[in-house]
């Protein structure tokens, strides 16, 4: 289920001292009920990749990489590192000490932080910089579930028309797609 931005912004997440030049583009509760102490289990499902979208969904996802090949919007020279400097960079003393936890195998984004209530991980090419961060929240009955945050810097003028251009397919297809396999994957690892 889509959230408010207060959802996000109303905790005291480490993330928001790394990204005040970054804007929240949107917050979604995830089919993740557990305990206080799940969020390891969470992240470790999310980076092993397990699950398969959607024909439609990975419709779209083949179109983008394709689009991305042909027009250089993914390669190399436009990630994390050249193009944009890593937020591990902006990390405090603390969480910089510690270590990350794995990158993700079916996407290409790399750690930044995690912590017992966080985890980050960022991505970045021609179109723009962009952070998922999943937080580890109580809910109303007592338990606790995962919320997902997407945040992200623009790459210029193109960036932003880039990100409008999406928004729509992401909010009506892509974004809805990956809580429900979240939820499975959730489901799975618990029977």
């Amino acid at each position: 289920m889509r959230l408010p931005d207060t959802a996000h912004t109303s905790h005291p997440w480490r993330i928001h001292a790394l990204t005040p030049d970054f804007r929240l583009e949107d917050v979604w509760e995830l089919p993740t009920p557990g305990g206080p102490d799940d969020l390891e289990r969470l992240v470790r499902q999310m980076v092993t990749g397990e699950g398969r979208f959607s024909g439609a969904t990975r419709a779209l996802f083949a179109l983008r990489w394709k689009i991305g090949e042909l027009l250089g919007w993914d390669r190399p020279d436009t990630g994390v590192g050249v193009r944009v400097e890593t937020l591990r960079n902006r990390l405090p003393a603390d969480l910089r000490a510690a270590p990350p936890a794995p990158d993700p195998v079916a996407v290409p984004l790399t750690s930044v932080y995690l912590t017992d209530t966080e985890w980050a991980a960022e991505l970045a090419n021609k179109t723009v910089h962009t952070v998922m961060h999943i937080g580890w929240v109580p809910d109303s009955a007592g338990g606790h579930h995962g919320q997902l945050a997407v945040l992200v810097k623009p790459n210029g003028l193109f960036g932003r028309a880039y990100m409008a251009a999406i928004r729509p397919f992401r909010h009506l297809i892509v974004d809805p797609a990956l809580i429900r396999l979240i939820g499975r994957g959730w489901q799975r690892s618990a029977a």
